[in-house]
């Protein structure tokens, strides 16, 4: 029996997480000197507003390799396959591996980096769970989803630049100019990174629809199966103009709406949406 889990990065709501029987290890979250387990005890609203209080952002952390082996502990399983957001964006994947080494299981605990974060991950996680239920091997799985992994697409537009900038990622004057203005920068996942690609104005329901537009050729040459619309915590007006928007396209038998947790949340604060999918060879 093949077990597959995640790091808490991959954004599947409670009702995915279930009907695709998915483990997740959770990461950390600091508020000044307080811990806390992603998904588990804080929300994104509850970030939010220690972030807006204090003027800080979050910080993030893995989870531990001790953490990691009590989570496999968990289950019985004949092989494990555990996806990671990142590795250049954060020391999960490395632990993971340790983990494996420590208990001396690296032929039956199959690591895989996603190299993309959010429900970018969520993808590959329930194409791998599909396999797994359709009787494939933990090697043929990880073969697939490996050959995959390029195919995804994965980005956001963000609707302040106010988290980036106390996280660091971008200047004091870009923020101040960028929200006097109202610019709106979509960034995407690339080769395992974060990169902007384009910038767009006004509010949110003209900013947004012009993001999801953009993409129109990319959405259908997609992967018909599904769809992602991934929020930090948007209006449910402008989260339901885009379901429509690409219900309208005729392209998908699903699309997925899911909230962003508390580790991607704190980096692109709050009203930040991403359509993600995974393009046909």
């Amino acid at each position: 029996m093949i077990k597959i889990l995640s790091d808490s990065t991959c954004d599947l709501s409670p009702e995915l997480v279930k009907k695709y029987d998915i483990g997740i290890i959770p990461l950390y979250v600091r508020l000044g000197d307080k811990e806390f387990l992603d998904g588990v005890d804080i929300t994104p609203d509850d970030i939010y507003k220690w972030s807006d209080e204090t003027e800080k952002t979050p910080g993030t952390a893995a989870p531990s390799v001790t953490d990691i082996i009590d989570a496999l502990h968990k289950y019985d399983a004949d092989d494990f396959i555990i996806f990671t957001i990142s590795a250049s964006m954060s020391a999960c994947y490395s632990n993971c591996m340790l983990a494996a080494e420590e208990l001396g299981m690296e032929e039956h605990i199959h690591v895989i980096n996603s190299q993309n974060l959010s429900t970018g991950i969520g993808l590959l996680i329930i194409e791998a769970a599909q396999m797994a239920e359709n009787g494939k091997s933990a090697a043929e799985v990880v073969d697939y989803i490996e050959k995959l992994r390029p195919q995804v697409r994965a980005s956001f537009v963000v609707d302040t630049l106010t988290y980036l900038y106390r996280g660091g990622r971008c200047s004091g004057i870009a923020a101040y100019f960028g929200n006097a203005l109202k610019l709106h920068p979509r960034i995407a996942v690339v080769g395992g990174g974060m990169r902007p690609e384009n910038k767009y104005r006004g509010l949110a329901k003209k900013y947004i629809s012009d993001y999801v537009k953009d993409m129109e050729d990319a959405l259908m040459s997609a992967k018909t199966e599904r769809v992602f619309i991934t929020h930090s915590g948007c209006d449910e007006e402008i989260v339901s103009m885009v379901r429509q928007y690409l219900t309208e396209l005729g392209r998908f038998d699903e699309i997925l709406e899911t909230r962003a947790g508390s580790v991607v949340s704190s980096h692109c604060g709050p009203g930040t949406l991403g359509v993600l999918f995974i393009i046909e060879e």
